[in-house]
């Protein structure tokens, strides 16, 4: 037992689970079709017998990421080492809020039930989940969480921001930005993108070098990555496109051919203004 774990009600008298609200992951994997990682409720666990996500109630200390991760870890034999979070929706009651964290897994792996709480594990293709009796609450925000089942991608073109900071500058600011609300074209509340910088500034910090076929990638560190491109038009074309199925690319650029070839390839496009909002 948590210091979460109790009952509490919320601003509009409803009687909800977790006294500094709950958590639970949404966890899918391309295998190469959809699924997602589903868990039956045991029948002495409240909804018994219905069908939702790994999580529960929130400890004081913790964030939504922590807490969906740690009652994932507990509830099954999921490793929460191997997911990687892309966003958070959030359902808010006045007093009490359900937070649901959107991830992916690089491999698919065996999951199964390890704690009283849960009857069966199982992976879902998602066309399949609404053809299954389902825990009331996720059935109602399902197809707006089938449609968060994305990986964000942001591409920031360099030369659409202030030339003067130059992109390693660039590169610390993004990396210090941390989650983004309602990123452009995605229907998170927060999303955590990977970021890419495209600079035809060779003169960068050294970093550990890769050749990546539209450019020299440098790593340069927290997460964001700096693209020196060799060939500036048509590497940025191809930098626009999505790579995976889950993949949501937001191009951040002024250029009005850059633009167009975004959209024509499914890219959601941004103002530099917008970021640079965001990073003041």
């Amino acid at each position: 037992m948590g210091d979460g774990d109790g009952w509490v009600n919320c601003d509009a008298g409803h009687r909800h689970w977790g006294r500094h609200g709950a958590a639970g992951l949404l966890l899918y994997h391309l295998a190469p079709e959809p699924h997602v990682l589903l868990q039956k409720r045991a029948r002495l666990s409240i909804g018994g017998g219905t069908w939702g996500i790994l999580g529960g109630a929130r400890h004081s200390h913790e964030d939504a990421i922590a807490g969906a991760l740690r009652e994932a870890g507990e509830e099954s034999t999921l490793d929460p080492s191997v997911v990687r979070v892309h966003g958070l929706i959030g359902e808010h009651h006045g007093g009490w809020s359900y937070e649901t964290v959107i991830a992916s897994v690089a491999e698919r792996p065996d999951v199964r039930r390890a704690s009283f709480e849960t009857a069966d594990v199982a992976w879902v293709h998602v066309d399949q989940v609404p053809r299954k009796r389902l825990f009331p609450a996720f059935a109602d925000g399902w197809s707006r969480l089938r449609a968060a089942l994305v990986r964000p991608v942001l591409v920031v073109h360099a030369a659409a921001l202030d030339g003067a900071d130059g992109p390693a500058r660039w590169r610390d600011r993004l990396a210090a930005l941390g989650p983004i609300e309602n990123l452009p074209g995605t229907v998170a509340d927060l999303s955590y993108p990977e970021v890419v910088i495209a600079s035809a500034d060779a003169a960068l910090p050294a970093g550990e070098v890769d050749g990546t076929g539209e450019g020299t990638e440098r790593v340069a560190g927290n997460g964001v990555r700096i693209l020196v491109l060799r060939d500036g038009a048509r590497d940025l074309t191809r930098l626009v496109a999505p790579r995976a199925p889950d993949e949501h690319r937001v191009v951040v650029t002024d250029d009005p051919v850059l633009r167009r070839r975004a959209e024509e390839a499914g890219a959601t496009v941004a103002d530099p203004r917008w970021l640079l909002g965001l990073l003041r």
